[in-house]
């Protein structure tokens, strides 16, 4: 199976997971920004990620690609979402996205290897957000309307579960937040994401935090 992906997108760490918590073998291609002939080819629009099956079709929605996945490699594994952590990913979502997308576009992603992509991208994020040097520039203000929740969030990660559709929205969530270097993560989630990063492959981006 093949796997078409952009590295920063939350929503390709969900696939990506997936295939790494099942030890599913694939291959992935990174698709450069404004390269939109790749993906279209292949499933009319621009999308990711996608999936392209070993009978050569292809499956695009990323939580579909993580059912499809389980269900490849039985017993299926992913148990039902947490509903505390679900209304959790909602509320923080917005947050996530100010504080993260103006640092997306800055840093080094394969996706973004070129001049080219890369101003493609900046041009996809201002017309989503506005001015990205602003949206930088609220980053106290964000980080202070963000730390509650992170202080609610060591309490949900103490109670014992066993993996499940939750994971694939609340990981990919804080691996974004890991490339804001100021954030302060508590010892329950840095445990999570590490144990996270190394059980599914999908590197954090602490290395690149700014």
């Amino acid at each position: 199976m093949k796997l078409f992906i952009y590295q920063h997108c939350p929503f390709c760490a969900r696939a990506r997971m997936a295939f790494g918590l099942k030890n599913i073998p694939f291959e992935q291609q990174v698709v450069l920004e404004g390269d939109a002939e790749t993906l279209v080819s292949r499933v009319g629009k621009k999308v990711v990620p996608i999936l392209q099956k070993d009978d050569g079709s292809f499956m695009t929605e990323s939580l579909d690609i993580v059912r499809y996945l389980d269900e490849q490699a039985p017993p299926a594994t992913f148990v039902a979402a947490v509903p505390a952590i679900e209304q959790w990913c909602d509320q923080a979502w917005p947050l996530l996205l100010k504080l993260c997308i103006p640092r997306f576009t800055r840093a080094h992603f394969a996706e973004l290897a070129t001049a080219a992509a890369r101003q493609a991208y900046v041009r996809r994020e201002e017309a989503a957000f506005g001015d990205l040097d602003a949206l930088l520039r609220e980053t106290p203000t964000l980080l202070q309307a963000l730390q509650p929740g992170l202080e609610e969030l060591e309490t949900l990660l103490a109670q014992e579960r066993p993996s499940g559709f939750s994971d694939f929205r609340l990981y990919p969530m804080l691996r974004m937040l890991s490339i804001v270097r100021d954030v302060r993560f508590g010892p329950q989630a840095l445990g999570y994401m590490n144990r996270m990063a190394q059980r599914s492959g999908v590197p954090l981006h602490f290395d690149q935090a700014m």
